[in-house]
């Protein structure tokens, strides 16, 4: 979280993405003083929360509480390490959520590109109803291709959420699913407890996350190009 790209710390970073967006507030979540201190250096609030959450969406819940939002009130959650996402992206899967009465989180998903690997597992899928909410998420390969002619596309999700504030009160007292802990997915224990999600679609999949010390060097080099 606190790499630099470009003389600033990569969770700074990400919050300048999302200042770029239509939020109301922007807030940086943190079980780490160091990411506090450095937030707010950067002229960013910043919350301290517990440092036992099992998933970010306890971290989340927690922050939405602290932060005394209402119920009705929808919450983004951008994660830590994801300096170059999309401020648009982040407006539209909160607007989606917003235009979706029966949804109590939105995300987003995009048709595999050319050079995904389908059948890898830490590229995760989802399939969707006719009203765009999620019928599941899985590590494997859905829909499975019987016919390959003219199939439904495989659709890469992108783990950005906006979620209701009610949810989010509700998500830390709900048991553990079965498919959750199957997939290693937190999103399926919404599914499983009958939640709706929206899944927004979007034409091609975002620069993606910091997960490997080559991702960093590449979100470097582009930093850096661009200050």
């Amino acid at each position: 979280m606190l790499a630099d790209l470009a003389g600033a710390p990569m969770v700074v970073r990400v919050a300048e993405r999302a200042r770029h967006s239509q939020a109301q507030s922007i807030t940086i979540a943190t079980d780490d003083e160091r990411i506090a201190v450095a937030a707010k250096a950067h002229g960013f609030a910043a919350i301290m929360t517990h440092t036992d959450h099992a998933t970010g969406t306890d971290r989340l819940a927690q922050a939405a509480a602290l932060l005394a939002f209402a119920p009705d009130d929808i919450v983004v959650n951008v994660q830590g390490d994801e300096p170059l996402i999309d401020p648009a992206v982040i407006d539209a899967v909160a607007l989606a959520l917003k235009a979706d009465a029966k949804a109590d989180i939105a995300t987003c998903a995009s048709p595999m590109g050319p050079d995904e690997s389908i059948s890898d597992p830490n590229v995760v899928k989802v399939v969707c109803t006719a009203a765009g909410h999620a019928l599941y998420f899985s590590r494997a390969v859905i829909p499975y291709a019987r016919n390959p002619q003219g199939g439904a596309a495989v659709l890469h999700h992108i783990g950005l959420y906006a979620y209701r504030v009610s949810f989010l009160e509700a998500f830390p007292h709900l048991t553990h699913g079965l498919l959750e802990a199957t997939e290693s997915l937190e999103q399926l224990r919404a599914l499983e407890h009958g939640f709706k999600i929206k899944v927004h679609l979007i034409d091609q999949h975002s620069a993606g996350g910091i997960d490997t010390p080559q991702d960093l060097l590449k979100a470097q080099q582009i930093f850096k190009s661009q200050h």
